[in-house]
């Protein structure tokens, strides 16, 4: 046979090997469309069934409601038995009585401040517990309004007793001043605050400077202060008071006004509120003392603690009552935003105002003032005379005049950072504004930061409270996830961040930090180790700077596909409801699948050890619908195509029981409802399905 013969037949075997490629190709199609019809017809048949079975069981989340409005009645009763003379601060009665009688003690020093100071911290938190826990249906708008506004009396009550005991301080600071200098410098300090204070008694040019030794503070004053009659204070305060409610608490989404949804996708929004609540801020607070946080301005974001769907406690058997229930988790659209936003002002420099949604001070709050030194004591003979002034503690009228080189004068601070704060970063320096209730960033310069230190120091026109903030977002998205048991109503939860990798213990109705591990370093032990509830737990990390949390306006600033409420509502609920005797783990393909579909791994655990060795099954569900995918974590492309052998279900629950053994299956039935509710709980706040 000659060449042109043989390619002639070598041409028509390829193109039979086609021509039968291709029927063979459509064959299985056409079985595989068979296939499904069958599988749907089937699902659909027995889809009644199974819900009703699915509901049975999802009762547990009914359960541990019930057994959270038990504990807090009974909680109630014992602080009523107790008469340990601390407010129920639910009871405007208690809480106003107590306020009330504390404004009218006088004279308390900084160490007595301290001291009813956790006690108020303590209410405010359980106030903020309340309103963060209870479901939107189990409170009325008016309870939220009253806890609300409790919650910002005390905070504007506390600092005022700080401000008064510093004022009682200063009146004999004489007293107490040192032999080098002639000056007097205070240090106080607590878990929660502290306090510096320096009075200028002898105003003299050599001592301008000064450094609080035990606390790791220091400034240096401009001339024309250093020889003026004046104090200084350093206040440093673990908690944050002086941002909108709704940042303090965060992971409640913020809602003013009529709030919906749609707030939530205007790429505008800079997280300071509308143009009528930033002109209502611009009021200077009405207190004359240094830097007092008036609740005047911030009552505009009091309503950012309505209750949200962030603290479902219980399950929605219906799509309806779930897509409501889930409301917060429908994401805006994914769109850039600068941390900054330029504000138009009509002064020489448009202030750089910080974006909220995207910066969140982290590491408390430093409350920086420059006060008039109020008259001292003096000794006549047998006598102690001083000159009473029935003013408060008042800010010194300082304004920065020129330097020798003909610049503008400039106050150089120093701060040394707290030690059980975790910055990833180079944090953001950003000095609050009273006037327009934000947190800005002009008027700082020179700003040197020693993450080895642990400790900024910077130059200002002036004296004002500052905080040091961080990217919420920067350990978003997760790199990997995984859940598994570990015994009896017991669960280890494993987030592996951007930086860190976060371990939880999750047992009955408590959560434990294991361990975060920040470049294989261990690290936050003041707080690892601690069993706690799962929003204490959520609130202790964010306080430590390790925020693996999503908020309501993450989806703009953290790049991953959006993924519907529906399907990651039912897959965090019906993965708790499982966790007692299966293992979930992030899967790369969820990322591939449909806006409307979820996709992760899961496997049957029923030992104490860890998941890494299970045999891992792909599911893909979509809220109603749950298949098992023919394809492993090291396929090469996505793909929809069935698990051979494998069918339909309209749950979890069902489908994993298809092959599950029966001793998986009755640990599942006999888990206890706590333990269900707390991993759905985690589960949920970090939107693990969402986020990686």
């Amino acid at each position: 046979m000659g060449k042109k013969g043989k390619a002639a037949r070598l041409r028509a075997e390829a193109l039979l090997r086609a021509q039968q490629e291709e029927e063979a190709r459509l064959e299985r199609e056409r079985l595989y469309r068979e296939l499904v019809e069958r599988l749907e017809a089937k699902y659909e048949g027995e889809r009644e069934s199974e819900l009703a079975q699915y509901n049975s069981l999802a009762q547990k989340f009914l359960s541990a409601k019930q057994w959270k409005m038990d504990y807090r009645e009974q909680a109630k009763w014992e602080h009523y038995l107790s008469c340990d003379g601390t407010p129920d601060p639910t009871v405007p009665q208690e809480i106003n009585t107590f306020m009330s009688l504390w404004c009218d003690e006088q004279d308390q020093d900084v160490q007595l401040v301290m001291e009813k100071g956790e006690v108020v911290l303590h209410l405010i938190e359980k106030l903020e517990f309340l309103l963060l826990e209870t479901a939107p249906e189990d409170i009325t708008d008016e309870k939220q309004e009253q806890y609300l506004q409790v919650i910002l009396q005390l905070q504007d009550l506390l600092h005022q007793k700080y401000n008064d005991a510093t004022q009682s301080l200063l009146k004999i600071a004489s007293m107490y001043e040192d032999s080098e200098s002639g000056n007097m410098h205070t240090v106080l300090k607590d878990k929660n605050v502290t306090f510096c204070l320096w009075a200028n008694l002898k105003m003299k040019v050599r001592y301008k400077d000064h450094v609080f030794q035990e606390a790791g503070h220091a400034f240096e004053l401009p001339l024309s202060l250093a020889l003026s009659s004046v104090a200084v204070r350093v206040l440093y305060t673990r908690y944050d008071h002086v941002s909108p409610l709704w940042v303090q608490c965060q992971g409640l989404p913020r809602q003013e006004g009529a709030a919906t949804l749609e707030s939530a996708e205007q790429p505008q929004d800079t997280g300071q509120g509308s143009a009528e609540e930033e002109e209502e801020g611009t009021e200077e607070p009405s207190v004359p003392a240094a830097e007092k946080t008036g609740s005047k301005g911030r009552k505009k974001s009091s309503a950012s603690l309505k209750e949200t769907s962030n603290n479902k406690d219980d399950i929605k058997e219906t799509q309806e009552e779930t897509e409501k229930n889930s409301e917060n988790l429908e994401e805006p659209s994914q769109e850039e935003e600068a941390p900054l936003q330029e504000e138009p002002a009509g002064g020489e420099e448009a202030p750089r105002v910080v974006d909220l949604e995207q910066l969140v001070p982290v590491g408390g709050v430093f409350h920086i003032s420059v006060l008039r030194l109020p008259p001292q004591a003096q000794d006549v003979g047998d006598w102690i005379m001083v000159e009473l002034l029935d003013v408060g503690l008042e800010e010194y009228p300082y304004s920065p005049g020129k330097a020798e080189d003909g610049t503008q004068e400039a106050v150089q601070i120093t701060l040394r950072l707290p030690d059980n704060v975790i910055y990833f970063k180079v944090p953001v320096l950003a000095r609050w504004d009273p006037a327009g209730q934000w947190w800005r960033t002009d008027g700082i310069s020179k700003i040197t930061y020693e993450a080895e230190k642990k400790s900024i120091t910077f130059s200002m026109g002036g004296f004002s409270t500052v905080a040091l903030l961080q990217d919420a977002h920067l350990n978003l998205p997760y790199q990997a996830w995984e859940l598994h048991p570990t015994g009896v109503d017991e669960g280890l939860f494993t987030v592996t961040a951007v930086f860190a990798t976060i371990q939880i213990q999750i047992k009955d109705n408590q959560c434990m930090l294991s361990s975060v591990v920040v470049e294989e370093e261990e690290v936050l032990s003041h707080i690892t180790g601690k069993w706690m509830s799962p929003l204490a737990l959520r609130a202790a990390l964010k306080r430590a700077g390790v925020n693996i949390f999503p908020g309501e306006h993450s989806p703009k600033y953290v790049p991953v596909p959006r993924k519907g409420a529906l399907a990651e509502v039912r897959a965090y609920e019906q993965m708790a409801l499982l966790a007692a005797a299966f293992a979930f783990a992030h899967s790369k393909w969820n990322g591939e699948a449909g806006p409307e579909q979820v996709v992760f791994k899961v496997s049957e655990h029923l030992t104490a050890g860890s998941a890494k060795g299970n045999h891992w099954s792909l599911l893909m569900f979509d809220g109603e619908k749950v298949q098992h995918l023919k394809l492993t974590e090291t396929s090469e492309a996505f793909s929809e195509e069935v698990q051979e052998e494998s069918e339909f279900h309209s749950t979890l629950y069902h489908m994993v029981k298809e092959s599950a053994s029966n001793e998986a299956m009755e640990k599942v039935e006999r888990a206890g409802c706590m333990f269900i509710d707390s991993v759905y709980q985690l589960l949920l706040a970090t939107r693990v399905l969402a986020f990686s």
